[in-house]
């Protein structure tokens, strides 16, 4: 029954002209449809040089002392646009380009400002300023030129942006070269040799003045301990002895200086002196009053003498603490380099008032002995104690001379050495600055003391211990640096054989630089300007983008012929044709009923029959359709395709899949069905993802996508074409295949309780005289 159905088409189609004219045609028009839109799409990329861009160049340039050369990047764009074939670049006035983009004439225009280089340079000062180009668009022209002139005023930016890095290193490293060169000439090494020379001079008076001011602080620190030793003498001695040690450490207190510390000191000194021989003429007054009391009382004269020689005798052992204080002193002053002028004068003056003490010391145990005998005498000879009042009256005497003598010794000989020595080392200070402000600080303390000398000359010493550190550090850091300027001066000479690794390590990085900066500056400053290229590795590549299109508008040109074909051959089957292939002359029975599917069932023709023997000339038509659209691909356009068979089969496949859904639909439904497979085919069109990827489309579309056969029918194609990954063509042509399922379901078995359905729609649509 099919095979006689479709004998009788087959005739039918082919007795005369006009049918096999029409025949043809329904055979062609898909790949026409096909074709024009492959070729139009074949490389409109490649064919952007025809759109127009306007070019405005504005800027004014700019040229600073820190890039000695004048920078003017918009000159730089318009050089490079003007070898650049990728736009249809114009070059016109910034009023005009505004007017042209308003007008239609340029898609887009690009403006360069006038302080486009000096906002660049900005990078180089605090105020940094984002340089910007003003870019007009003309969105209203075209929906996709917009997207091609975007992809050119990328461009431009880029090529600012290397343009710019290109020139800052270039710059760069021809003065890092020059800086070189002259690093290597004989004037370098003749500076490099004056600095050796004036830094290890610098060393060694660091090193001088931290000996210097060590030896100061030992010497203060022997000075302090006279000031302790004489307070204490005052002290035992008699009250005015206290009352002399509080003007000793009161006498601190107004110093703001080293110097002016060491007159205050000698001041307090010679006050206590003054004040001792003072406190002698009391002794004397009381030795006077204890002899005159022996007539009224022999026993309270004799206490008081023996009083008086306990109070002198306790004092002796002052006197040798006095002189041991001295004797530090002696041995600081001792450790001051020999060619300090004032060095061997101190000594001199340090020893004769050593004597002068022992003196004094003499005369103090003989004073004490001779009132312990008269304290015994005065009870028991009155002749004898009035000579031992003389004999002590005068030893007395003799003491304050002592006293006097060692006064004198002190402000002739000791205070001009110490004040000598004060001088010497306040001039080693001013020439330090830390030392002037280390010392300041110390005199502002001494300022703030009121009676503690002792405690501000530990100060001084501390201070100038800390000083001395940093004297000696400085030093340090002086040779250190000395020692890198040789090493580095015989890197740089290329004399490093033979040195240890540190210099092997500082040779090779001078040989790494001098590499650097001897090599050519404009290719180096090129790949610092692009330092990243791009390698494009193409994982199963397209020729074209013409090809990468084919798949999208050959399935799309299957459909649209499908549907060519249900619109101009008829679905249905005749009572007449059905009589002619049963046998039964021209007219089916009466008994049959009214026209339409399934009524000759009876007679053995049934609807399945009627299905697949009609469908059997558009399945041929629709496979004429696929081949010739696909041969001509590959073979007319030149699409590529690395497995033309399989590219074939696909065409094959889809052209049966699409014609039995279009006819089944059709069959089913009448001209509702066909309305059905246009809206079919433009749910396909925007939700195939043919054109742009599926993932950016709707969320509706993506969730259509996989019901769909389009998309299954252009990545079969795509596998094809290009190669397929594991088995991607396999699954692909099955998932296509699985689209029959549904359609023979419809056309053989839901659509029979809708057949009259359908037959009273139709009449009614007939009956319009317009549908």
């Amino acid at each position: 029954m099919i095979w006689g159905i479709f004998k009788r088409d087959m005739c039918h189609a082919t007795r005369n002209v006009i049918a096999v004219i029409v025949s043809m045609g329904l055979v062609v028009v898909p790949a026409l449809y096909a074709w024009f839109n492959i070729a139009a799409s074949w490389d409109p990329y490649g064919n952007t040089k025809a759109l127009k861009v306007a070019v405005a160049n504005n800027d004014k340039g700019y040229k600073s002392d820190l890039i000695p050369v004048r920078v003017n990047v918009g000159e730089t764009i318009i050089s490079t646009l003007h070898a650049n074939d990728q736009l249809d670049w114009q070059f016109v006035k910034s009023d005009k380009a505004i007017d042209g983009v308003k007008s239609g004439e340029y898609y887009a225009a690009i403006v360069i400002p006038k302080g486009f280089s000096a906002d660049m340079m900005t990078l180089f000062s605090p105020d940094i300023k984002h340089a910007q180009l003003k870019y007009y668009l003309n969105e209203k022209i075209n929906p996709i030129a917009p997207h091609i002139t975007d992809q050119g005023a990328t461009t431009v930016v880029n090529t600012i942006d290397k343009t710019f890095a290109k020139t800052i290193a270039q710059v760069g490293l021809d003065l890092a070269s020059s800086i070189l060169h002259y690093s290597q000439s004989p004037q370098m090494a003749e500076y490099m040799r004056n600095l050796n020379g004036n830094l290890t001079t610098t060393a060694d008076t660091l090193s001088g003045a931290s000996q210097q001011v060590t030896s100061y602080s030992q010497l203060l620190g022997s000075a302090n301990d006279i000031v302790d030793s004489t307070g204490k003498l005052l002290a035992s001695a008699t009250k005015a002895g206290k009352q002399a040690q509080n003007a000793l450490k009161q006498g601190k207190s107004g110093a703001t200086s080293l110097t002016s510390a060491g007159a205050n000191v000698t001041s307090s000194v010679n006050t206590a002196l003054d004040q001792v021989s003072g406190a002698f003429d009391q002794v004397a007054a009381k030795v006077n009053k204890a002899f005159d009391a022996i007539g009224k009382g022999s026993d309270t004269a004799a206490s008081q003498l023996a009083t008086l020689s306990e109070q002198i005798s306790s004092g002796e052992s002052l006197y040798d603490t006095y002189i041991t204080s001295l004797n530090h002193m002696r041995e600081s002053v001792e450790q001051l380099p020999d060619s300090d002028s004032a060095k061997q004068a101190l000594l001199e003056a340090i020893d004769r008032e050593i004597t002068l003490l022992e003196a004094a010391k003499g005369d103090s145990q003989k004073l004490a002995q001779q009132l312990k005998d008269a304290s015994t005498q005065v009870t028991q000879d009155t002749a004898a104690a009035e000579r031992s009042r003389k004999e002590i009256l005068n030893r007395i005497t003799s003491a304050k001379q002592s006293i006097s003598n060692v006064r004198d010794d002190y402000a002739t000989n000791v205070k001009p050495k110490i004040d000598a020595l004060a001088s010497t080392v306040s001039t080693l200070i001013s020439q330090t600055d830390s030392m002037i402000t280390q010392l300041s600080g110390t005199a502002d303390g001494l300022d703030d003391v009121t009676g503690d000398v002792g405690t501000n000359v530990t100060s001084i010493r501390s201070t100038l211990g800390a000083i001395a550190k940093k004297l000696d550090s400085s030093a340090a850091t002086v040779k250190e640096l000395i020692t890198k300027l040789e090493t580095g001066g015989n890197a740089g000479d290329g004399n490093s054989d033979g040195g240890d690794g540190d210099n092997d390590a500082d040779s090779g990085e001078s040989d790494e630089l001098r590499a650097l900066a001897t090599a050519n500056a404009s290719t180096l400053s090129t790949l610092i300007s692009a330092p990243v290229a791009l390698h494009r590795v193409s994982v199963y590549p397209i020729a074209n983008y013409g090809s990468a299109m084919a798949p999208f508008y050959t399935i799309l040109s299957i459909w649209v012929g499908a549907i060519i074909l249900c619109a101009m051959l008829k679905v249905t089957i005749s009572d007449r044709e059905k009589a002619h292939v049963l046998g039964l002359g021209d007219t089916l029975p009466r008994i049959a009923g009214p026209s339409g599917p399934g009524n000759a069932s009876r007679w053995g023709l049934r609807l399945d029959h009627e299905y697949f023997g009609r469908y059997a000339i558009f399945a041929l038509l629709a496979l004429l359709q696929g081949t010739l659209v696909c041969l001509g691909d590959m073979y007319f356009l030149g699409v590529q395709a690395n497995h033309a068979l399989q590219f074939l089969a696909v065409g094959w496949l889809a052209a049966l899949v699409f014609s039995n859904i279009v006819y089944t639909l059709t069959v089913s439904f009448g001209d509702i069905g066909k309305a059905v497979a246009v809206v079919l085919l433009v749910m396909q069109v925007a939700g195939s993802g043919g054109t742009f990827p599926i993932e950016t489309l709707p969320k509706f579309f993506q969730m259509l996508y996989p019901f769909l056969p389009f998309p299954h029918a252009i990545d079969a194609m795509h596998a094809a074409m290009a190669g397929s990954y594991g088995n991607e063509y396999l699954l692909d042509m099955v998932y296509l295949a699985l689209f029959l399922i549904p359609s023979l379901l419809l056309g053989l078995v839901l659509r029979k309780p809708v057949i009259r359905l359908n037959n009273w729609v139709s009449r009614n649509l007939e009956s319009t005289k317009v549908m």
